[in-house]
């Protein structure tokens, strides 16, 4: 199965059908990490003709107003794709007061409200999110510090997959994306990434 997942920035390439090559022909779901136009959500899905689950960056200001067509907002909530279970949470650290934006005793709140339902469904297989855990592909200044809380979730569950954007990194190849802690991918998906499983 690939997995197309987008972040941060338009690729226009991406909508284009004469570009993006071969691994972009057998796509089965796309992911959003956020802070992208709902426009380009509804876009995709029109393209790839498959379902699109996201959560809201701290720059989604539109999603009310406008919502992404025929796309899913997972935030807080465990969703189930071909076998796959995905969590997703939405947003940033808190940084100016503006939308979509938590302190770390707001986003424990949310991971703790997963709680239940983690125990009863097992472990998640992809965990989407727009910020990425605390000290693990994250930044120095307010606004793109990751969540300690996230880290403490792959401590307990080791989900194979944690999937972030917010840090907006040029890679040169995609293994530059990842970062292995205990047997977690946690991979910043910045512009877009393709990942097969």
């Amino acid at each position: 199965m690939n997995i197309l997942i987008v972040a941060d920035t338009v690729t226009e390439k991406l909508l284009d059908q004469n570009k993006g090559g071969p691994f972009l022909q057998d796509i089965s779901l796309i992911l959003s990490c956020g802070d992208l136009p709902p426009e380009y959500l509804s876009s995709l899905t029109f393209r790839y003709d498959v379902p699109l689950l996201f959560i809201l960056g701290n720059h989604d200001l539109r999603y009310t107003s406008s919502p992404p067509a025929a796309c899913r907002n997972i935030h807080q909530q465990l969703v189930s794709f071909d076998n796959l279970k995905i969590v997703g949470f939405s947003g940033s650290r808190w940084y100016n007061g503006g939308v979509n934006q938590y302190t770390e005793s707001q986003m424990s709140r949310f991971i703790a409200k997963m709680r239940f339902t983690l125990w009863r469904n097992g472990t998640p297989d992809l965990i989407l999110s727009h910020a990425p855990p605390r000290h693990i592909n994250d930044a120095e200044d307010l606004c793109h510090r990751g969540f300690r809380g996230f880290r403490k979730f792959i401590d307990k569950y080791s989900p194979p997959y944690f999937l972030h954007g917010h840090i907006h990194t040029l890679f040169k190849n995609n293994s530059e994306r990842i970062t292995t802690v205990n047997s977690t991918q946690v991979i910043n998906c910045y512009g877009f990434y393709v990942l097969k499983i």
